[in-house]
């Protein structure tokens, strides 16, 4: 999430740390990797923010994007090489790669995504779709037009 391997290690120590600091905090209300990875998010989340200052990476999108017509299924970002999904991920915003991650990559569910972020299980669902026809449509640009 970081793109830099210098500040993600710098960040692994102060998320470890961080983790132990607040170990007695953990409830037992959603599984200790969930916890973790909540953690985990949130603070690579805080370091973009402030290297980019934009405000909020995962605002809700319901009002200003215009509802998708059709669904992308998941064998479409499912097929993409290794490689050009990489590229695809590096492009689309980094809240949208962040969702599609903890969806394929570490196989969270819906649930646990909405726990992390704190959103509802309609608007990660949500988040989810945009994320994939965002993905989709860099692919196809990046890949089908120009065969790269």
């Amino acid at each position: 999430m970081l793109k830099d391997e210098g500040r993600a290690q710098d960040a692994t120590q102060d998320i470890f740390l961080k983790i132990f600091l607040n170990l007695s905090k953990f409830g037992g209300k959603s599984k200790f990797s969930t916890w973790i990875y909540s953690i985990t998010y949130n603070y690579c989340i805080d370091l973009i923010r402030k290297k980019k200052k934009s405000g909020n990476i995962f605002s809700d999108e319901i009002e200003r994007a215009p509802d998708l017509a059709e669904e992308v299924p998941d064998s479409a970002l499912l097929e993409m090489e290794v490689k050009k999904l990489k590229i695809v991920l590096d492009i689309i915003p980094v809240g949208d790669k962040a969702v599609l991650l903890m969806k394929y990559q570490d196989d969270m569910s819906i649930r646990e995504i909405s726990e992390t972020l704190n959103k509802s299980e309609s608007a990660i669902k949500m988040k989810l779709k945009r994320a994939k026809h965002k993905a989709q449509k860099v692919y196809e640009d990046k890949f089908k037009q120009n065969q790269l």
